[in-house]
């Protein structure tokens, strides 16, 4: 006769951000502060101080700073998708981890999905909407 077979206990808060093509799985768990990104610490993978206050902004709007570690893998897009949706991510994951949460990161915008993507381009033009010039004669 067979066990039953448990599946492993997760310590961690799973959740996943997105902006324009950039994807960020994160994982939130009890911890000491630290953020991790794409295996390095935040400012190796992100120099730029903006980047790094825009990935820990729902974290210091909800007072958890040096709460929680943060383990994340993003693809895709240029450096401000990834951040972004890094931070899309970070504030899921603290709601999933505590509804209490869920208005202060709703007033500050970070749980809505920010839906602008790039417009594809159309046949006959030399953009999305760029036309080519017109000659009259």
């Amino acid at each position: 006769m067979r066990e039953a077979v448990r599946p492993p206990t997760r310590n961690y808060t799973p959740a996943v951000g997105r902006r324009k093509t950039a994807v960020a799985r994160v994982r939130l768990q009890p911890g000491t502060g630290n953020i991790i990104v794409n295996g390095k610490l935040l400012p190796e993978c992100f120099p730029r101080l903006a980047y790094q206050q825009t990935i820990t902004a729902p974290l210091r709007i909800t007072n958890t700073l040096g709460t929680y570690n943060v383990q994340v893998k993003v693809v895709g897009g240029g450096l401000t998708g990834q951040a972004e949706a890094i931070r899309h991510g970070i504030a899921r994951a603290l709601v999933a981890e505590n509804e209490a949460f869920r208005p202060a990161l709703r007033q500050a915008g970070f749980l809505t999905r920010d839906a602008r993507v790039k417009e594809r381009k159309k046949y006959g033009l030399k953009r999305a909407r760029k036309a080519p010039q017109y000659t009259k004669r």
